[in-house]
């Protein structure tokens, strides 16, 4: 099983903080607790892998204009985006108090540059991908178990409302 924490778990200690919406002792509290955590997910046996996608200021400046200057894609910058991109050199510091605290040894962060979408993407696929053992993982043949029979009639199909078939 894999699970993915998005950028929502560390919104206490970045997004929060830059923007004031939470207050010093809440962002304190985050920072104290999160390696606590993590350390507490790892003993438990989970494979714990954080990654941050490093997007340069210019290069954020080009994709946000890209959206700017492309009518379809506009409705992806929003205000907060934009404030967002004033404060990089807040969100900067915020992410280097992030790592100071909770780039711990059970579970450090991998920085992603991400300038280039594509590589970052397939660059960080490939890391996930090394830190499992997973060549020996196809299961046995399982024998398929017949229908436990309850005499039971299913309501004909004509009473149901199905989804048009597009395809």
């Amino acid at each position: 099983e894999i699970v993915l924490f998005d950028r929502s778990w560390y919104n206490r200690s970045n997004v929060e903080w830059v923007m004031d919406f939470c207050t010093p002792e809440q962002h304190q509290e985050f920072l104290r607790s999160c390696p606590e955590f993590e350390r507490m997910l790892v003993r438990s046996g989970v494979k714990l892998l954080k990654y941050w996608f490093s997007v340069s200021w210019d290069e954020q400046r080009e994709r946000f204009e890209s959206r700017n200057e492309e009518p379809l894609k506009r409705w992806k910058l929003s205000d907060m985006d934009l404030e967002e991109h004033r404060l990089y050199v807040k969100y900067s510091m915020a992410k280097d108090t992030t790592f100071q605290y909770t780039d711990i040894k059970q579970s450090p962060w991998y920085v992603v540059p991400s300038d280039d979408k594509r590589n970052a993407r397939l660059n960080c696929i490939n890391h996930i991908l090394s830190q499992f053992n997973y060549a020996d993982i196809l299961p046995d043949p399982v024998e398929l178990p017949d229908r436990e029979d309850l005499a039971y009639v299913r309501p004909p199909m004509h009473e149901q409302t199905f989804v048009p078939q597009a395809y």
